[in-house]
């Protein structure tokens, strides 16, 4: 048995988030977990909502709230969310929580005192009418790239270009609208990555298994060059900045910036599940305490990756401390809403919510992972979606299911029949069952979601063709023995289908097994090379034929869709 320590990006707290959102980060990473629990290793799956930063700020005085209100609402409304999608956290906490709070003052504190935080006084825009400073993000004008008129103080939509708030056209207030700013001097953290950078790139180096899109990433930041970050913002919502345990002089009103310490909150996470549990934290984040022996995983879309493979490693490296850093970083590209962006305001997409009001969350998870983003942006759509989860889900899966369980039900008695031995057909379906269950397991140990999916679509049809050689509902008006075998066969697949559809489907996945009768702890992650799967089911085992699995997606539900959420 193994240790996998599994995160997911922490979503941001301003809203509920979309499919995209779902697919580029938490979802892969629950499928992940399910499997390496189903093959018996001991898995800690932590996430959190990310809750600091200018963002959180403006989405309160925008619902008219104080930030703390704010978010403690919002936590519960992602919470809520990530359970409907049967993400299987072990833990889902706040990085406004004080284990977050207290780490990242520890690590603001040993940085400084390693030579990698130094104190300077920089131009920062000031609001004249606002009587304050202006974090990045308070700050809009016109970009100096693409001359986009609403770019933001820290980056530009339209091109992407990193930007600082001084090198905006036309800044002005994003509280008020006000153009009467202007630069002023004012001190600021800043984290000297470039001391790390050789250090960060031999390790990089050594992450050979990484997928080429988080290596590309990483690479291209590093050979840009690193710049000193600054850490701290104008805000009175996050972490206080300290120095030797105590309020640091000057700066009162600032606190550590978003990006530091959001994910810090990944130990901080965690540290609130072993204070929940009675669990210990440090063998899965100290090598001196036993985490050498973990292996940890990380998600995130490819917008979050820069911050993970440079920044945040340079904290954890600087500290000098013996702290877990990362294995292997599953980076994933955009789901796109139609090839455009999803968005709130202009009612383009399906959020979270949204798609638990219209459907069961197994049609969803199916869809995301089978079409997962992983080497290049991939647009969803309502006519695709409907055509895939009605091919996969109900005419393959579910069919499969219901034919054999039914019939089995009706002539059988609603037991697995005892009479007759397998055959060359069966000996070669095991064979066949075999090889594909290697090459599944395979797919999922090297996180590619959309090979896996593909591979258990494959099963599935493969379990179809069965049926239709082996014809039980023919074969048993002349040979009732051969009907025995082929009903029996066809149940012992529908537990391994099941079984092996877990991480994807866990609720239509369990309502199979629970119909067959199948004990939980028999539900564990098969052997390729088990040979008693197409006899794991006892002889005269009694059984429940399951409800219908999936009802299909009809065109009238997604011309109805199509108009409420922006589609076609």
């Amino acid at each position: 048995m193994a240790r996998y320590l599994i995160t997911s990006a922490l979503p941001y707290i301003n809203g509920i988030k979309h499919l995209g959102n779902l697919a580029g980060s938490m979802l892969p990473a629950d499928v992940h977990a399910r499997f390496r629990r189903m093959q018996g290793h001991e898995v800690l799956f932590i996430c959190a909502t990310d809750e600091h930063g200018t963002p959180a700020e403006l989405a309160a005085a925008e619902a008219g709230q104080d930030v703390k209100t704010y978010c403690d609402e919002q936590h519960l409304i992602q919470k809520r969310a990530g359970e409907g999608f049967r993400l299987s956290f072990d833990w889902f906490g706040r990085s406004s929580n004080p284990p977050n709070h207290r780490l990242t003052q520890h690590f603001g504190e040993v940085l400084e005192k390693n030579g990698l935080i130094e104190e300077r006084v920089s131009k920062q825009i000031y609001s004249i009418d606002d009587k304050r400073f202006l974090p990045d993000r308070y700050v809009e004008g016109t970009c100096p790239v693409c001359a986009f008129e609403r770019a933001r103080g820290d980056q530009c939509d339209n091109c992407g270009s990193l930007l600082d708030p001084i090198d905006l056209k036309n800044p002005r207030s994003k509280i008020s609208g006000s153009t009467n700013v202007e630069p002023r001097d004012t001190a600021h953290l800043f984290l000297l990555q470039p001391k790390m950078q050789e250090r960060v790139r031999a390790w990089i180096d050594r992450a050979t298994d990484w997928p080429h899109l988080a290596r590309s990433i990483a690479y291209k930041w590093l050979d840009e060059g690193l710049i000193d970050r600054s850490i701290t913002r104008d805000l009175s919502w996050g972490v206080k900045v300290t120095k030797d345990g105590k309020p640091r002089k000057g700066f009162e009103n600032k606190v550590y910036y978003v990006w530091f310490d959001a994910p810090i909150e990944y130990i901080g996470a965690t540290v609130e599940w072993a204070e929940a549990t009675g669990g210990d934290w440090e063998r899965w984040w100290r090598t001196d305490k036993g985490a050498e022996d973990v292996t940890y995983v990380e998600f995130m879309g490819k917008d979050n990756v820069a911050f993970h493979t440079v920044s945040f490693p340079v904290t954890i490296m600087g500290s000098g401390e013996p702290w877990k850093l990362v294995d292997r970083l599953k980076a994933f590209n955009w789901v796109t809403w139609y090839g455009g962006k999803f968005s709130t305001s202009e009612k383009r997409g399906i959020f979270m919510d949204q798609a638990l009001e219209l459907l069961p969350s197994d049609l969803w998870r199916w869809y995301l992972m089978a079409n997962a983003p992983e080497t290049a942006d991939a647009p969803f759509t309502l006519e695709h979606f409907q055509q895939t989860v009605n091919a996969d889900l109900a005419n393959v899966f579910g069919n499969f299911v219901n034919r054999i369980t039914r019939f089995a039900a009706a002539r059988f008695e609603s037991k697995a029949p005892e009479g007759g031995e397998p055959g060359e057909l069966e000996e070669k379906l095991g064979i066949e069952l075999r090889e594909r269950i290697a090459a599944l397991t395979a797919h999922h140990e090297a996180m590619e979601f959309r090979k896996a999916a593909a591979e258990t679509r494959a099963l599935w049809a493969m379990g179809n063709e069965y049926l239709q050689v082996a014809a039980p509902w023919t074969a048993i008006k002349t040979d009732a023995q051969a009907a025995a075998v082929g009903v029996r066969t066809g149940l012992n697949l529908c537990a391994a289908f099941a079984i092996l559809a877990t991480p994807f489907i866990p609720d239509a996945a369990g309502a199979v097994l629970d119909a067959l009768g199948i004990p939980k702890g028999n539900r564990n992650w098969p052997k390729a090379d088990d040979r008693g799967l197409l006899d794991a089911i006892p002889r005269g085992h009694a059984f429940t034929p399951p409800d219908v699995l999936f009802k299909k997606v009809e065109d009238e539900q997604v011309a109805e869709w199509s108009v409420r959420f922006g589609g076609g």
